[in-house]
């Protein structure tokens, strides 16, 4: 493909992917969440519920849009569009294998966080513009544990960085490929425990699930931000929150479980089905993040940000400081 068909179509597959996420991630979580509180799920629309979230969408659609008096009207209007886009952007860097991707990118790793960290303006824009206390409390909680923990969720992958010397995705991967003394995977997990330790609690609230979901917290925010948004509007949210579980859990795969590629396996068998392989790990990825919002309760606000602040960015830097310091010992020429 040339011009724009080649902008165009991978714009287009990343909406659709998107959008077909949100409709089994939404079925996922209810079936999940229904097996660990005993209890069923979604069991009468379709077969064993399947159609639920269909018609749950088709009622967003046709639901009629409330505006509040009061709101903001722009920043209102604009709030679900900034809290959906950089969900779709993101999507761009994934590399579900050595070929299927949206676009390369030197910097893919870097860039996925980036427009992740655009994320808490549009919440704060649909705090702010709601005029309802509820909403802006749950904006501006948003914000500040969001800024909280992008610094040690930036710190957990540096090491890999340091390790594989690019900021590519597809370099991470590759770099994972093989076996330690024909042994053990060369994955990042087994390398590097601690960093993922602190990816995945940093990732946890980054998407604001249990238990750190304090952005809308149903006990006190009744829905936090996006309390006064109704319809397609109210289903954009929440369609990027999900999509946004794909996006992190996929980037954990990425960065410490070989991506594509599986151990003990010649890569002539998997590459036909990377794609598959890539996937199916996100969504054991997914489902443990559901598990724990299955089974843990919610932190307390204080609680949150001291283990952001006072705990986690100390431990990133001093992992930070460790790893570095291996990696010079072992480059040629040793510590200078």
């Amino acid at each position: 493909m040339t011009g724009p068909l080649a902008i165009i179509v991978p714009v287009l597959a990343a909406i659709g992917l998107m959008l077909l996420n949100g409709v089994v991630l939404i079925y996922m979580l209810r079936k999940v969440l229904g097996h660990l509180h005993l209890r069923i799920g979604p069991a009468h629309v379709g077969p064993k519920g399947m159609l639920q979230t269909v018609a749950d969408v088709l009622k967003l659609l046709s639901k009629e849009d409330v505006r509040p008096a009061g709101v903001d009207r722009w920043l209102y209007v604009l709030a679900p569009i900034f809290v959906f886009a950089p969900s779709l952007m993101a999507y761009a860097a994934i590399p579900f294998s050595e070929t299927l991707r949206i676009t390369r990118l030197e910097t893919g790793l870097l860039y996925t966080f980036a427009v992740l960290s655009l994320v808490p303006l549009g919440m704060i824009m649909a705090g702010w513009a709601s005029a309802n206390k509820w909403s802006l409390i749950g904006a501006m909680r948003a914000a500040a544990q969001q800024i909280a923990y992008e610094v040690p969720l930036l710190l957990s992958v540096l090491p890999v960085v340091m390790i594989v010397g690019s900021l590519d995705l597809a370099d991470i991967v590759a770099f994972q490929t093989g076996m330690w003394w024909g042994l053990v995977p060369r994955w990042f997990i087994l390398l590097l425990l601690p960093s993922f330790v602190l990816f995945l609690i940093a990732a946890l609230c980054e998407l604001n699930q249990t238990p750190f979901d304090m952005s809308e917290a149903e006990s006190e925010l009744v829905a936090g931000f996006a309390t006064e948004y109704s319809s397609m509007r109210f289903g954009l949210i929440f369609l990027a929150e999900f999509s946004n579980s794909f996006v992190m859990s996929a980037l954990a795969v990425t960065v410490f479980f070989g991506g594509w590629t599986l151990p003990f396996v010649p890569e002539s068998l998997t590459a036909p089905i990377a794609p598959i392989i890539f996937v199916a790990k996100t969504y054991i990825g997914i489902f443990f993040l559901m598990w724990v919002r299955g089974t843990l309760p919610r932190v307390r606000i204080d609680q949150l940000m001291n283990l952001g602040w006072k705990w986690l960015i100390p431990a990133g830097l001093a992992w930070l400081m460790i790893v570095g310091f291996v990696v010079k010992l072992a480059a040629p020429g040793g510590v200078v």
